[in-house]
């Protein structure tokens, strides 16, 4: 009854698990971890790789111009919006201000314009953001983040259109973005990070609360048959019961400490050919001319 999406789904959190036996991965690794196991960000579901790490939904915006003409530098412009007087739980337990980041999916030919021949104002509005490649198999993708949502209101890319070859094609074509503010609720290894709603796994009496490790706390469960149930819970979690208090499965232990969450968009963009617009000027130009010469005869 698991679907072929289902599958790979399954294969993917398989594959975290035996990685993180042999490495430690920092929260703010997760962009190169993603590129270094996605092969492509997107996946032909539409999905892209950010969403398995960051699960609650938000909005974002992506602005850039609707047609461009080849070797042109342009800005897109990434929004990621989030109240600014919110703070979230840290691997620690402690509160801080949220982080923000990008990546951003181009045409084929589209990449990042060289610094040399960025425009000042353009630089200032970058504000020393650093930009990576997605992978060598993806060079007109870019990623960007985490950085600082209290000193960034807006991500802003530097692209360089295609320049006249044999193979430009003036088309319009899709770009893709996803954006994510806050710390995500999976761990590589498929595990809970502490950003997270904690729910019982069974139901009985809570025998006893008492501290676990990296700062978290041990809720022991007594189940009906005399069986003792331990419920792991994250650092900084606020817990919401009590012992001596009955449970039953599934039931919150904890507040949903998650203020962040993910978000995915689309638009077009087209390739102009200025020889196309030229065209079509004299070709207005003798239109208007032909229209003059009507009415003065």
């Amino acid at each position: 009854f698991f679907s072929k999406n289902s599958f790979s789904i399954i294969k993917k959190f398989t594959l975290f698990s035996l990685l993180s036996s042999f490495f430690v991965f920092n929260v703010n690794a997760y962009p190169i971890f993603a590129r270094q196991y996605f092969s492509s960000p997107r996946e032909v579901s539409g999905r892209i790789a950010c969403s398995y790490c960051h699960l609650a939904q938000k909005p974002i915006e992506l602005s850039l111009p609707q047609s461009v003409f080849p070797n042109t530098i342009f800005e897109a412009i990434i929004k990621v919006p989030y109240d600014k007087n919110l703070k979230q739980v840290s691997g620690q337990g402690t509160k801080v201000g949220l982080n923000i980041g990008a990546v951003l999916i181009l045409p084929e030919g589209f990449t990042l314009a060289p610094i040399d021949r960025i425009p000042a104002s353009l630089r200032t509005k970058i504000n020393n953001l650093s930009f990576l490649p997605y992978n060598n198999a993806n060079k007109s993708t870019f990623l960007v983040g985490p950085v600082s949502g209290d000193k960034y209101d807006q991500l802003v890319f530097p692209v360089l259109s295609p320049d006249y070859g044999t193979n430009t094609s003036f088309l319009k074509s899709s770009v893709y973005v996803g954006g994510n503010r806050g710390r995500g609720q999976i761990y590589p290894n498929g595990e809970k990070s502490n950003n997270n709603i904690f729910t019982s796994s069974a139901t009985g009496i809570i025998n006893e609360i008492k501290p676990g490790a990296k700062n978290g706390f041990d809720v022991v469960i007594e189940t009906k048959d005399g069986t003792s149930v331990i419920e792991t819970i994250g650092a900084g979690a606020n817990l919401i019961v009590k012992e001596g208090q009955s449970i039953t499965v599934d039931q919150p232990l904890t507040t949903d400490p998650n203020v962040g969450g993910f978000g995915q968009s689309e638009t077009e963009i087209m390739l102009q050919n200025p020889i196309r617009v030229k065209n079509l000027i004299v070709f207005t130009l003798f239109i208007l001319l032909a229209q003059i010469f009507l009415v003065l005869k």
